[in-house]
């Protein structure tokens, strides 16, 4: 089998018959042809077969409102105890509402969480995840929050007390594994969702995680995950992928995937990229506390959005919005007005 990554561009010098990436920002006019038998080779993007140069160039759906050809922003907000990076801050409805509605100024999406995912995490009750998360979107809808809400888990029960709510997307780092009720929720919600990758729970997912390439790996998994969400009858246009950065994968491989995100265009979907603040971020960088990884963040935030990656999940809102901003100036035609 063979698998086509284009080579994402942006320089404004683009040649003649140049193809639109997703119908984004990007170019590209060469693609890698990869496999498992034989090197890799490359060849002009007018020699990829039709159908898959269909799914790499063809515009995505709006995703929950909002439109795929301009980078957006997810701002995390964690309401546990617990998570990596800011655990316990926002564990009051009041100070997460204010960390919500602050987010809100630079992110298009507010992702709400009642359970760390971290390597090592432990399942919270489904009750306890409900009584985190629930009142603080009752409470932002109440506010006048207007922007999507995106409810963090892998529980059905959670996501349908979320929904009701007032939150309108669905993100599961298990692409529906852990909780086999969860697709048909979503499929009955026609809610959008995120479907990520990970080997593993998050209890022992870094233990030892192999692959055999771990990028075609994940690719293959995810293919398999999307053909399945659409069997339960949830369309194309209301999933958004996620490779699953530091869910089962050692440095290499998060390096590995990052280097060939673009390949990922190929399964037909929006794009989202969560990077920030994680641990090799810290390793490669040398910032030993989570707090001090935005620039590391950032570095790949705006690596990723040079491949094309509509949506990249962020804590350090402020400070990604900004360099979005300055890159957005320098290699796209127009500077968005809107946040």
């Amino acid at each position: 089998m063979e698998y086509f990554r284009p080579i994402a561009m942006t320089d404004p010098a683009r040649p003649e018959g140049a193809m639109p990436l997703a119908g984004g920002w990007c170019w590209f006019d060469r693609v890698e042809v990869l496999s498992r038998a034989i090197p890799s080779r490359i060849i002009p993007a007018s020699e990829v077969p039709a159908a898959v140069l269909h799914r790499l160039t063809a515009p995505r759906p709006a995703f929950a409102g909002l439109t795929m050809d301009r980078p957006r922003l997810m701002g995390i907000l964690n309401v546990t105890p617990d998570s990596f990076s800011d655990g316990g801050r926002f564990l009051g409805a009041e100070a997460a509402v204010a960390q919500a509605t602050a987010m809100a100024a630079g992110s298009e999406i507010i992702d709400i969480g009642g359970e760390s995912t971290r390597p090592g995490a432990v399942e919270v009750p489904v009750e306890e995840e409900i009584a985190r998360t629930v009142p603080v979107i009752r409470a932002l809808r109440a506010g006048g929050l207007a922007a999507p809400i995106s409810i963090d888990t892998r529980k059905a029960r959670v996501a349908a007390a979320a929904l009701e709510a007032g939150a309108s997307i669905v993100n599961d780092v298990s692409a529906f594994d852990f909780d086999p009720t969860l697709g048909p929720l979503v499929a009955k919600a026609a809610a959008p969702v995120v479907l990520m990758h990970a080997q593993g729970v998050p209890a022992s997912m870094q233990d030892d995680p192999r692959y055999g390439d771990v990028l075609l790996d994940v690719y293959d998994a995810l293919a398999t995950r999307l053909a399945r969400a659409e069997a339960l009858g949830i369309d194309r246009s209301r999933i958004v992928l996620d490779p699953g950065i530091g869910f089962g994968k050692t440095l290499e491989h998060n390096l590995t995937l990052l280097r060939g995100m673009s390949l990922f265009h190929g399964l037909g979907c929006a794009l989202l990229l969560g990077t920030s603040r994680k641990r090799f971020i810290g390793t490669i960088g040398r910032a030993e506390a989570p707090e001090t990884r935005a620039p590391g963040s950032i570095a790949l935030a705006l690596a990723g959005v040079a491949q094309g990656v509509q949506i990249t999940r962020i804590h350090d809102v402020a400070e990604t919005w900004q360099a979005l901003r300055l890159w957005q100036s320098l290699n796209t035609d127009h500077l968005e007005d809107e946040a």
